[in-house]
């Protein structure tokens, strides 16, 4: 079998790693990749981009490939896995009708109140003033979310009244048709279609630890991986601006011994149920953000892709052959595949940003001390996420997220240990990253609330 693997990070990067380790899979191509993806994955360019659908069906018919897997969410929302399905190439990933699960927060509430899943109560606004009467109706902590794509950052929780309020005005600001020069401004955000109304969601404060679930799906069919928890936020205890993720941990010693079996019953299934009935059958991963909360678990978020840096971490322990799995939920054959072997281990994922990130993330410099790395086994190893080669071979950063150092361990204070012996090792000028990526867990204080009323 040969897979084509379109994106460019370091969720990616581990997307490739694991398909090249399937015994199934002949060859894997990455687009447009990264100098790291090379070591695993003949890479190809994407001079359009990865949202340029006709680049990437006629790239997958010139290559043979006989499975695609779309990495990010933009090309999932943007079609590229209709045109590949309407060329007759398997792909894993979902339609752009499906997609909107992600690509629209009030389009996946509209789901889950036709499918009864929990998740938190919201409000869909278009102007402030409605922003300002959830905001009140709900109280602090304040959660505001942009509607669409914002490349992890469009999520603001806050106790000051008037961020939450700074930062609706900025996402129904940035969306402005016009103002070309708002629009500018909101580079993460995805263009909407004419005649759309710009919205953003104000939800109710949810307790309680959150974690994340990613959930197969042939449309039919749901199975899920191990959960993980990833860490949002820039600075150490959860403080300081959202990121992309700076780091994730599996297994998770302390979730419900019942909890993958309610994720799929009370929300997963029903979800792609309801998809399925709409018309808009979901073919991927689900990736279900929970939060463990006083009244049972809650819906915080849908996406329609593997997370990252939480994929990373949950892949890192998933021993069935990768290649195998999603070509069989690519094709409608999930409930025929055998069921999944973990690794007993536990991993750690540990981002390492650049200076300045997420706000204004300096790049360019130079990496070093990745060689220095193979003296620590193989349990411990680089993905890369914001790098390239200079014209002299150089390795530098290229994004506000350089690089996931993955370290598997007997438990998860050997995995921690692991992860940042490794990162002591890697040389990035101003580059940081946080040292407590799963140190609570380690620690036994990650406390799940009661149920209401126990």
């Amino acid at each position: 079998m040969k897979v084509l693997v379109i994106g460019s990070g370091a969720r990616e990067h581990a997307l490739c790693r694991s398909l090249a380790a399937d015994p199934s899979v002949d060859a894997v191509w990455a687009a447009p990749g990264n100098p790291g993806m090379e070591q695993v994955a003949r890479c190809r360019p994407l001079p359009g981009g990865v949202t340029d659908a006709a680049a990437v069906t006629a790239l997958a018919a010139e290559v043979g490939a006989d499975l695609v897997v779309v990495g990010p969410e933009a090309p999932l929302v943007a079609g590229v896995a209709d045109a590949l399905r309407e060329r007759g190439i398997a792909c894993f990933g979902p339609s752009a009708a499906a997609a909107r699960l992600e690509g629209s927060k009030a389009f996946a509430k509209e789901v889950m109140a036709a499918a009864d899943v929990p998740t938190a109560m919201s409000r869909v606004c278009t102007r402030l003033s409605q922003v300002t009467d959830a905001l009140d109706a709900f109280g602090a902590p304040h959660v505001v979310k942009d509607d669409g794509l914002a490349a992890g950052k469009g999520v603001v929780v806050t106790d000051q009244r008037t961020q939450a309020l700074a930062h609706a005005a900025h996402c129904l600001d940035t969306h402005d048709p016009d103002d070309p020069d708002k629009r500018a401004r909101g580079t993460a955000h995805e263009p909407e279609p004419e005649g759309v109304e710009h919205r953003v969601v104000v939800e109710e404060y949810l307790d309680g630890p959150e974690l994340s679930v990613f959930c197969l799906t042939d449309g039919t069919t749901v199975v899920p991986l191990a959960p993980a928890q990833d860490f949002k936020r820039a600075g150490e205890g959860g403080t300081g601006p959202n990121t992309g993720g700076m780091g994730a941990y599996s297994p998770l010693d302390w979730a419900p011994a019942d909890l993958l079996d309610e994720v799929v019953t009370r929300i997963a299934q029903p979800t792609i149920d309801e998809m399925r009935r709409r018309g808009t059958p979901f073919v991927g991963v689900l990736y279900v953000g929970l939060a463990l909360t006083s009244r049972g678990p809650r819906v915080v978020e849908f996406n329609a892709r593997f997370g990252d840096p939480d994929g990373q971490a949950c892949l890192a322990r998933l021993e069935t052959p990768l290649g195998g799995l999603l070509l069989a939920a690519a094709t409608g054959a999930l409930a025929e595949h055998p069921p999944l072997r973990w690794r007993e281990d536990h991993a750690v994922t540990v981002v390492l940003a650049s200076r300045g990130y997420p706000e204004n993330p300096r790049t360019g410099f130079p990496i070093t001390g990745l060689d220095d790395l193979a003296g620590l086994g193989e349990d411990v190893y680089v993905l890369h996420a914001g790098t390239k080669r200079t014209a002299d071979g150089t390795l530098v950063s290229s994004g506000g997220r350089v690089l996931d150092v993955v370290a598997l361990g007997a438990d998860l204070a050997q995995a921690r240990e692991r992860a940042y012996t490794a990162l002591d090792t890697i040389h990035l000028e101003g580059a940081h990253c946080r040292r407590d990526i799963g140190l609570a867990a380690e620690r036994g204080t990650v406390t799940v609330p009661s149920p209401s009323g126990a």
